[in-house]
């Protein structure tokens, strides 16, 4: 008897180790959907009910075809949400044919050129002094630093701040970081 609890126990204590280990080989769920890390950015980003609003916005700014390049591309990727929280009719506005000039200029730059994960990021931070500087596809920086939680910050031009909420999203082309505000150039 004894020894049958042993063995129970011992079956116990492994499983979580196991779900651990398939929840860490399965792929990452974005908007609901699995994100594979065999496809582009634009062919995953298209499944999550969460980037609706941003992949009208990559459409309507004719950005496809890139962000389904080689890259590698670093895209961090604003939910529906963090759209919504601008001022009213600023989305609508900008998705007007006649703004398309502005809108690829505020899409792109949420693009860094290169494959940067939070190991990556937190490596730059590190690097220089607890705050580290990327150029954007759109050209001025964004600077990022990490949380007293150890996650990383986005700050844009204005000062704004913005919060990785889903890290590492690999793709065949770069990686998403899921970010919760819109960054301004």
């Amino acid at each position: 008897m004894k020894l049958k609890f042993v063995v129970a126990a011992g079956m116990l204590a492994v499983l979580p180790l196991c779900a651990h280990a398939q929840s860490m080989s399965a792929d990452p769920m974005v908007g609901g959907a699995a994100m594979y890390p065999a496809r582009n950015i634009v062919q995953n980003a298209v499944n999550s009910k969460d980037h609706t609003t941003l992949v009208a916005a990559v459409k309507a700014a004719g950005l496809v075809a890139t962000l389904e390049g080689p890259g590698p591309f670093t895209v961090f990727a604003p939910t529906n949400e963090a759209f919504a929280a601008l001022p009213k009719g600023t989305v609508p506005t900008l998705l007007k044919p006649e703004n398309k000039a502005e809108l690829t200029k505020i899409l792109t730059y949420h693009v860094v050129a290169g494959n940067y994960d939070t190991a990556a990021l937190k490596a730059l931070i590190d690097e220089h002094g607890g705050k580290a500087m990327l150029p954007t596809v759109a050209g001025p920086d964004l600077t990022f630093t990490e949380d007293g939680a150890g996650h990383v910050d986005v700050t844009d031009a204005k000062g704004d701040v913005a919060e990785i909420t889903i890290a590492d999203v690999h793709q065949s082309n770069g990686v998403i970081q899921v970010i919760n505000k819109v960054l301004l150039p």
